[in-house]
């Protein structure tokens, strides 16, 4: 048995992390009874809030199950793509008009961009078809816009994102310059084409890092915190999203590399004839 190429591996790990994410929250829904999550937002008074977030629960844990376990993963994906875009058109809209400029509501909402875009890329990657670079594109720009973002914020709210750093961290406020910068760096990296494989890599396995290094003491600290919960998969599927970002990075620089040999192969041939053609007596 071969295994697969090398762009394969970030690509279906990358997939594994982003599935999680809807199951875990979804299971959420139905141990808080509430919107304890980003995917949607506090429901609208008017409405039932614990029977929606349980039928919110039970469609995300369908969702979750269903990519994790490669039942129709596609269908499950564009599913959850339009779960995150109404999230955030009906809901994450009028919550950023009525906060202040890069309020917390700022990141909910780029978090539904990224799941949103995400979707679509998991999506894609079960077919050949043109929109899957249309699909990687847009997951490039969304989380690295959402990663500017979340830097610029780490510069405002300092003293929050201290506070979330463990105690047995030395040089909290440090690190939470390092990772604004980080996290900067990492967005423009990934909507620049030719760092965009190299940007996707380090940003993934930073974010990936923070699960254990960040979200995970959190969460041990603050268990009652459904929120703290969520955060942790969070960041287990953006590391997902970049991964996979990664992976198609590196198939479209190695098809690129062919492409030009091919070509250059192909140029080497027509003026290797035509040398011989004017060599030739008249």
């Amino acid at each position: 048995m071969t295994s697969p190429p090398p762009s394969e591996q970030p690509i279906r790990i990358g997939r594994l992390f982003f599935a999680v994410g809807p199951l875990a929250w979804g299971l959420q829904h139905f141990i808080w009874g509430a919107f304890v999550t980003r995917v949607v937002p506090t429901w609208p008074a008017a409405l039932p809030v614990k029977a929606s977030a349980y039928a919110i629960g039970a469609v995300l844990t369908a969702i979750g199950a269903a990519m994790t376990f490669q039942i129709r993963p596609r269908l499950a994906a564009l599913m959850f793509a339009g779960i995150a875009l109404a999230s955030f058109v009906l809901l994450y809209i009028p919550l950023v008009a009525a906060d202040g400029l890069l309020g917390g509501s700022w990141t909910s909402a780029g978090k539904s961009l990224v799941m949103f875009s995400a979707s679509l890329l998991v999506a894609h990657s079960y077919d050949a078809g043109r929109g899957r670079h249309v699909a990687v594109g847009l997951a490039a720009t969304c989380l690295g816009v959402f990663m500017i973002l979340c830097g610029i914020q780490h510069f405002m709210y300092v003293a929050f994102v201290v506070s979330l750093i463990p105690s047995w961290i030395p040089g909290a406020v440090f690190w939470t310059y390092f990772a604004a910068v980080a996290l900067i760096a990492g967005g423009i990296g990934l909507m620049v084409p030719r760092l965009s494989r190299l940007a996707a890599w380090l940003s993934g396995a930073m974010i990936f890092s923070w699960v254990f290094l960040v979200h995970v003491p959190l969460t041990l600290r603050q268990p009652a915190d459904g929120g703290a919960v969520a955060s942790v998969f969070e960041a287990l599927a953006f590391s997902g999203v970049a991964f996979m970002i990664a992976g198609y990075s590196y198939r479209s620089a190695v098809i690129g590399s062919t492409a030009v040999a091919r070509l250059a192969g192909r140029t080497a041939a027509a003026s290797a004839t035509v040398v011989s053609t004017s060599d030739m007596p008249r």
